[in-house]
């Protein structure tokens, strides 16, 4: 019995890192602002994804940068798959892992999620991802997807002691499968170089304070903890 309630709190985790939501009507993604006030990445080079619905396309713009946390951002995504589109962040190409942003049309319900991807061995079953996802704006027809959201306190250093925020990543676009609505392995479809993101900032943007800790709570967090308590008992219970 011990054994079976620990498979299922194995299930509950990794079900509860996926936001279903229902798909909306429009979403506006344009190259407007790209170079200037967002990094933008397309395959093929140059496309637009508000008039090439086959443009593969990735922009992320900085919106705050705090010293201690990382940097915030607003993303858009744009590209077709019968699977999931993504834009990855990663410090290091050839070591390492690299975070993904993942929206998708799973059998006509939109799908958000957040995984990592093993840079030396990309066929890897997806990693889990503990970062929040936020204001998601989503619109799919078909195999084209568009979505839009936020992320808090991106930082390509993970030690909780550096003492500046390391704003420098590799940015890549691509996409996957869904197996039993499970995002699957990633393939990438383009890679930037280094990007410096908070060049991207307007001046006024940076703060040397932290945040209050309740600000950008994962979401998750409120649903896990309980369920791990309910578990964790019936767990005691039935051993």
């Amino acid at each position: 019995m011990a054994r079976t309630m620990i498979q299922l709190l194995a299930t509950m985790m990794v079900f509860l890192t996926l936001d279903f939501q229902p798909v909306l009507s429009q979403v506006n993604i344009t190259r407007t602002g790209c170079g200037k006030t967002k990094f933008c990445l397309e395959d093929p080079e140059s496309c637009n994804p508000a008039s090439n619905a086959t443009c593969l396309f990735g922009s992320l713009k900085p919106t705050a940068l705090n010293v201690l946390k990382g940097i915030d951002v607003s993303f858009e995504l744009s590209g077709n798959s019968t699977g999931y589109i993504a834009v990855g962040l990663t410090q290091n190409t050839t070591m390492g892992s690299t975070k993904l942003f993942i929206c998708a049309n799973n059998s006509g319900t939109f799908l958000s999620a957040t995984r990592t991807s093993n840079n030396t061995n990309s066929s890897e079953p997806l990693g889990m991802l503990m970062m929040n996802m936020t204001d998601i704006v989503n619109s799919t027809d078909g195999d084209h997807i568009k979505c839009t959201f936020n992320v808090a306190g991106l930082n390509a250093t993970s030690s909780q002691n550096r003492a500046a925020a390391d704003t420098t990543f590799f940015v890549s676009i691509g996409s996957g499968l869904l197996f039993n609505g499970q995002p699957g392995p990633f393939t990438s479809a383009r890679m930037s170089g280094a990007i410096d993101l908070s060049s991207f900032l307007p001046n006024s943007t940076t703060n040397t304070t932290a945040p209050p800790s309740g600000a950008n709570r994962p979401l998750y967090s409120n649903a896990v903890l309980p369920l791990l308590s309910f578990l964790t008992m019936s767990i005691l219970k039935f051993a």
